[in-house]
């Protein structure tokens, strides 16, 4: 065959590469700063996509399974475009994360995607190769950076780094039906100046919690986010949450901003934790008639970034 320089090489021999990206659970908070610009925090959870690209040269066509996954499909063409040598092949996705609910599920998908192409044909893809990629496609949420961030998710690029809470439990409940995040990203936000000003004060407050680990601030800061969120996409169950979140002792309630979901969050370190789990499982339940249990991810103390662009990390269920 012919190389990019046109002399004659080897084969190009198909290969596989495999990768994996963390969802989250909604937001710790989400609005926009003073400056205009919008922002939210993530909060990783325990559920993933995992991406399994199979090259084949001499197939020069791609197929992408499931069929519906058009996102995943543009992104790997935007990848071999940029290729020297033309490549087909497979990519694979499976993921235990809903879709359509506020769970970064396409966000997953779509990192997941970036790095399963890049370990099958050898490209490096350090965070910020991602976000030129994901940029051209929709809004992203953080999940290409281990651990907490504050991330732009209309520029897709990290704002900072914030660290990393201890593992909490959110029992949590989906309102039904599904929401676009492009779509939503286009609506106009109703936020006053005030609201801005209090963004800015509660994305330092979070800021700090997460710098100490201090759970019950950074619940607090969740709970606060998602009532100013009313304004913008009301959840019908969010005051009896925070009325059961305060009858089972729980941190505060997260919720997805622009999804279906509401969770309350729970310390897994706290001695009462089976007994708050079952309570808010049980007042979950009668409230929605559904309800679902996840955990947040724990990364590893130490340095935050390494030499690759990515937090050292070791999950925690």
């Amino acid at each position: 065959m012919l190389t990019e320089r046109g002399r004659v090489g080897p084969p190009y021999r198909g290969m596989t590469g495999v990768s994996t990206a963390f969802g989250t659970f909604g937001e710790l908070l989400q609005g926009v700063l003073p400056g205009g610009e919008d922002f939210l925090v993530t909060l990783p959870i325990a559920r993933w996509s995992v991406a399994t690209f199979r090259s084949d040269p001499a197939a020069r066509r791609l197929r992408v399974v499931p069929d519906h996954k058009h996102k995943a499909r543009r992104l790997l063409s935007m990848i071999l475009d940029d290729h020297p040598v033309p490549v087909g092949g497979v990519l694979v996705l499976e993921s235990t994360l809903p879709e359509g609910k506020g769970f970064a599920s396409s966000s997953a998908d779509l990192v997941a995607t970036a790095r399963a192409v890049g370990n099958a044909l050898g490209i490096a893809m350090p965070p910020a190769r991602i976000e030129s990629y994901l940029r051209r496609i929709e809004p992203t949420d953080g999940v290409l950076y281990d651990g907490i961030v504050a991330f732009d998710h209309r520029r897709v690029e990290l704002r900072r780094a914030l660290g990393a809470l201890h593992p909490m439990s959110v029992v949590g409940i989906d309102e039904g039906g599904t929401v676009d995040t492009v779509a939503f990203n286009r609506l106009p936000k109703p936020f006053s100046d005030a609201d801005r000003r209090e963004y800015a004060r509660l994305l330092a407050r979070l800021t700090e919690a997460v710098r100490v680990d201090d759970l019950a601030e950074a619940g607090a800061v969740a709970t606060r986010s998602a009532v100013l969120n009313q304004a913008l996409r009301p959840k019908r169950t969010l005051d009896r949450m925070i009325a059961l979140c305060e009858e089972t002792g729980g941190l505060g309630v997260v919720v997805a901003h622009s999804g279906t979901s509401l969770g309350i969050l729970v310390d897994r370190s706290d001695p009462q934790w089976s007994r708050k789990v079952v309570h808010a499982s049980r007042g979950c339940f009668a409230l929605a008639g559904n309800v679902a249990t996840y955990v947040t991810l724990g990364f590893s103390a130490g340095p935050l970034m390494g030499r690759n662009g990515r937090m050292r990390v070791s999950t925690t269920e």
